[in-house]
């Protein structure tokens, strides 16, 4: 903070006054020399080796799986992608929805909770669906 002095005063010789204004020339003099710094050093940080890479030749990918939803209401009721389900035979209704061609160890599994949803309800389903081997679990939230 600065003061400013002035002669002229009932108060005194010298009387103080506040000065409100930030002097922005320090803060200014220290941007330009970091943007000189990065200016000069991100040439530097560039790869200089040349290598001639061969081409990958990868067989083209096949669509991903469709993804499998586990919703939650906040009512207890539990449904797999579209069709009720209750936590006792939670992984035969989720082994049978996944069909024989795919590895249920190795399926991302989602779980879609209402907000309003008991932790208990909650850790419940998580823990029938590691009880059954399904061990990559995905939470979905809204973005907002």
């Amino acid at each position: 903070m600065a003061a400013k002095l002035s002669g002229s005063g009932g108060e005194g010789k010298y009387q103080e006054e506040q000065n409100a204004e930030i002097n922005v020339t320090p803060f200014v003099d220290v941007m330009l020399v970091l943007l000189i710094i990065f200016m000069v050093a991100a040439p530097m940080a560039a790869v200089t080796v040349k290598v001639n890479l061969p081409p990958a030749v990868a067989p083209p990918s096949t669509n991903p799986p469709k993804p499998v939803y586990i919703s939650l209401q906040n009512n207890g009721r539990i449904f797999i992608q579209d069709f009720p389900s209750d936590l006792a035979t939670l992984g035969d209704d989720l082994r049978s929805n996944l069909g024989e061609s795919r590895n249920p160890t190795k399926e991302r599994i989602f779980i879609r909770a209402d907000k309003d949803v008991l932790y208990g309800d909650f850790m419940g389903v998580m823990n029938m669906l590691q009880d059954n081997g399904f061990y990559s679990v995905a939470l979905v939230g809204e973005e907002q």
